[in-house]
């Protein structure tokens, strides 16, 4: 690949420009927004100006109620060898690629599962997509050239590449992306009109579960329109099991001892479940998740202390696997969770206390 079209200047489009052009592709930025194309040609992630002939790939990033329309437009003005689409549904756009006449040889849906709470090409990096599933959705149809054209796309971009078909992709996302994101809206409406007393109360759990509510309504609504039946099936499941919470909690304030150990085993049951599906959720490097444990370090908030703390357990020969930052409420501090392999919780404690860090719990 030596040229490419990226057609919507948003995070994912420009990200994908980004990546692109530090690889020696060169990139022509369209949007409808013609700002948002010179923003992201500003940023280093092509030229805003039209190529002179076709180039090699299209990559369309836009809503996915406009990808059909966008890709059938392009093909019509012969702009690329081929064309893709990165939008978070696959099995609507396609279906509509076909009713308006589009050529789907030429034509690959795929998704780059990766995304930021911040929206637009100021928030976009080339770095977004590195070791990120990238799923791609061909059919028999599509033809060989088109496809290792999208594969050469996820390698330029350091992602991984996932086959899925589109409308069990839809299905999945509608899991382990869209349904999360309305639980975290709905969690986080609840603290709108709650108690200030409450919200100063506020920890680690409520802002790990809300993160994503930061997210931008407009771009959600056109997400959720594109995949509402799936989305609606996964939360009915989760409103089923709500309903037997709220049952099993009501009954463990009952005076029957019978109907308290009954909302007892209910409670127990649902997590438990958590449990069990959390464990399910690939760890580091996409491997099973491995069992790390813990080592809290009380640090300031003063320039260079992660990168101090970063530093003191590599001297200690530790690998940090992952880590949390949960912040002080008031203060001017904050608790930093290093994940680490048990057998290195005894060094590396011993050598951050050597070090004068505070460790805690």
């Amino acid at each position: 690949m030596r040229t490419a079209v990226v057609i919507g200047t948003g995070l994912i489009g420009t990200s994908a420009a980004l990546a692109l052009t530090a690889r020696g592709v060169v990139v022509h930025l369209r949007d409808a927004d013609a700002d948002a194309a010179r923003t992201a040609a500003a940023l280093g992630a092509g030229t805003a100006e039209p190529p002179e002939g076709r180039v090699d790939l299209a990559v369309v990033a836009v809503p996915p109620a406009y990808v059909a329309a966008t890709v059938a437009e392009a093909q019509r003005a012969g702009v690329a060898r081929g064309y893709l689409d990165v939008a978070s549904v696959k099995g609507g756009p396609r279906r509509d690629l076909e009713a308006l006449g589009g050529d789907l040889s030429r034509y690959l849906g795929t998704h780059p599962m990766a995304g930021r709470e911040r929206s637009g090409p100021l928030a976009a990096t080339e770095e977004l997509f590195e070791g990120r599933p990238w799923v791609l959705t061909p059919t028999p149809e599509t033809d060989t050239e088109v496809l290792n054209l999208a594969l050469e796309l996820v390698a330029l971009c350091r992602a991984v590449p996932v086959v899925m078909d589109a409308d069990a992709h839809d299905r999945a996302v509608a899991l382990v992306s869209h349904t999360p994101q309305l639980v975290s809206s709905m969690v986080a409406a609840r603290l709108e009109h709650a108690e200030e007393t409450a919200v100063r109360l506020c920890g680690q759990g409520i802002r790990d579960v809300t993160r994503i509510a930061a997210s931008r309504p407009a771009m959600w609504l056109d997400i959720l329109a594109a995949n509402p039946g799936p989305v609606a099936d996964v939360l009915a499941a989760v409103a089923a099991d709500l309903t037997g919470t709220v049952e099993a909690l009501r009954a463990l304030q009952s005076a029957d001892e019978d109907k308290r150990r009954t909302g007892a085993r209910g409670i127990e049951d649902v997590l438990l479940r958590g449990n069990a599906g959390r464990d399910r959720i690939p760890g580091k490097h996409g491997a099973a998740p491995a069992a790390y444990e813990t080592v809290a370090v009380l640090i300031g908030d003063r320039p260079g202390e992660l990168a101090r703390l970063f530093a003191d357990a590599g001297a200690a020969g530790v690998n940090i696997e992952d880590l949390r930052i949960e912040h002080a409420t008031g203060q001017q501090a904050g608790l930093v969770q290093l994940m680490v392999e048990p057998r290195s919780v005894a060094g590396l404690t011993a050598a951050l206390r050597e070090r004068g860090w505070s460790i805690r719990g």
